[in-house]
């Protein structure tokens, strides 16, 4: 019985520790850039979209096609900088050990 219990207390710690990472990894931004920094995404840990910035010179008509596909691949830069501090953080939390396949934290 003592087991479970030192199960339970474990289990308790370990959710508290889950939602205080989780209001940690809304406080942190990363960035994510395209094209030379002409195009810039800012998202929290968690994915969240905080800001774009694009260069003056790809506001034209012309290149608006170019644009479209660098907000998409600055989207997914930042998004993989996210993904990374999310693993980081996780893996300070669990000790390193891994996480069941599918266990989503967002």
């Amino acid at each position: 019985m003592a087991d479970f219990l030192g199960m339970m207390k474990q289990a308790a710690q370990l959710q508290s520790k889950m939602q205080a990472m989780q209001a940690e990894l809304d406080s942190i931004e990363v960035e994510g850039s395209a094209g030379g920094g002409m195009v810039s995404v800012r998202l929290t840990a968690k994915g969240d979209l905080k800001g774009v910035k694009v260069d003056d010179s790809l506001m034209k008509p012309e290149e608006k096609e170019i644009l479209e596909d660098l907000l998409v691949t600055a989207h997914a830069d930042a998004r993989r900088k996210a993904e990374a501090v999310m693993q980081e953080k996780m893996k300070a939390l669990t000790g390193g050990l891994p996480l069941p396949p599918g266990m989503n934290l967002t």
